[in-house]
C-alpha cells in the first residue's frame, strides 16, 4: 500500500464529492474517525465541521482529550452532549442486536439534525472494511453501516455518506493516520467500538452500569498498557455473584477482563497476560469498585467468539 498516494487520492476524492457544499465529520477520537477527519479537513478546510457526540458511553475523560488532540492539529471540534438521547434509546433493551440498531438509529438521527442545522449535505465517517464485512455477514450490526445493507442515508436521515477508509483494515488505517501527522496516542490506539461502552454492558444499558464498567476499563487499560495488546477492556455481566465484604455476604457484579492480539480484527487470540498482572487487576477492580465481587479473564479466540461481547 502506497500510503502517500492513498492520502492524495482520498483528499482529491472528498474535495470532488463535496464540491461547493459543506460536510460534517463524525469524530469519536478513534483512529478511523480521526484519520477521516484529518483527510476531510485537508480537502475541505472551513467547509468541514467536526463534531464529537458525547453519548454518555465514552471512556473516562474522552471528550476533553479529543478536543485537545485536534486543537493541536489546528482543527476545531464541537462537542455535542447527546447522552440523554442515547440512554433513552437504549432503555429497556437487552438483546445485543436491538441495542446496536437502536444506537445506530439514534446516531444517524442526531447527525441528520446537525447536518440540517449546518446546511451541510455530507457526513464523513470512519467506516473500514471489517465493519462492512461483519455487518453484511450478519455477525453483528456495526453502527456505521447503511448503504452496504440497503439503507439510503439521504432518504432516511437527510445526508450523503463519505467513507474514505472503507476499503482498508485497521493496520492499514494506522499507517494512514501516522502519515497524516496524528499523534501516537491516536494512531496506535486500541480499537473502541462506535456504540462505545454500550457494547461492554451485558443486559440493559443505564448510566449507573456504564459508570461501573467505565471505572473498570480505566484499571484494565492502566495495568495492561505495558503489554500493548491489540485490544483490552472490561465487560460488565448481567448476572451477579456472591462475595464477602467486611465479613458479610454481598451479592455483587461480575467483571470480565478481555484482552486479545490481532492484526485486522477479523481473527484474534487471547493475550497471554502474566498471572501477577491478572491478580493485580482483579484486586484493584474489587477494591476500587465495591459493587464488584468477582473478576474473571476471558480465554476465547475469535472465532468462535467475537472480540466485543455484543
Amino acid at each position: 500500500m502506497n500510503v502517500k498516494k492513498f492520502i492524495e487520492t482520498q483528499v482529491e476524492e472528498i474535495r470532488k464529492t463535496v464540491g461547493d457544499g459543506k460536510a460534517i465529520s463524525a469524530l469519536s477520537g478513534g483512529v478511523d474517525s480521526s484519520a477521516c477527519t484529518v483527510l476531510a479537513h485537508r480537502a475541505l478546510g472551513p467547509k468541514l465541521k467536526s463534531i464529537f457526540f458525547d453519548t454518555g458511553l465514552m471512556r473516562a475523560g474522552e471528550p476533553a482529550e479529543v478536543v485537545k488532540v485536534f486543537a493541536g492539529l489546528g482543527i476545531d471540534v464541537e462537542i455535542a452532549d447527546k447522552s440523554q438521547e442515547f440512554f433513552t434509546s437504549l432503555a429497556g433493551k437487552t438483546d445485543p442486536e436491538e441495542k446496536r440498531k437502536a444506537f445506530r438509529y439514534t446516531f444517524y438521527s442526531a447527525f441528520g439534525r446537525e447536518v440540517l442545522k449546518s446546511k451541510a449535505r455530507y457526513l464523513v465517517q470512519g467506516t473500514i472494511a471489517a465493519d462492512i464485512i461483519e455487518t453484511q455477514k450478519g455477525l453483528k450490526t456495526q453502527h456505521n453501516i447503511l448503504e452496504q445493507i440497503g439503507i439510503d442515508p439521504d432518504e432516511g436521515f437527510g445526508f450523503k455518506v463519505v467513507e474514505p477508509l472503507k476499503e482498508l483494515f485497521k493496520h492499514e488505517v494506522r499507517l494512514v493516520a501516522k502519515e497524516l501527522g496524528l499523534p501516537e496516542s491516536i494512531y496506535a490506539r486500541m480499537p473502541f467500538p462506535g456504540p462505545a461502552l454500550a457494547t461492554r454492558v451485558i443486559g440493559e444499558v443505564t448510566p449507573e452500569r456504564v459508570a461501573l464498567v467505565r471505572a473498570a476499563t480505566v484499571i484494565v487499560e492502566e495495568e495492561i498498557a505495558a503489554l500493548k495488546p491489540f485490544q483490552a477492556f472490561a465487560v460488565l455481566l448481567n448476572d451477579k455473584g456472591t462475595g464477602v465484604i467486611d465479613g458479610k455476604r454481598a451479592f455483587g457484579n461480575i467483571i470480565i477482563i478481555r484482552s486479545v492480539e490481532s492484526r485486522d480484527a477479523m481473527t484474534a487470540e487471547p493475550t497471554a497476560v502474566p498471572f501477577d498482572v491478572l491478580i493485580k487487576m482483579a484486586k484493584r477492580i474489587t477494591a476500587e469498585i465495591p459493587e464488584v465481587t468477582r473478576v474473571a479473564y476471558e480465554l476465547t479466540a475469535k472465532p468462535p467468539a467475537t472480540i466485543e461481547y455484543i
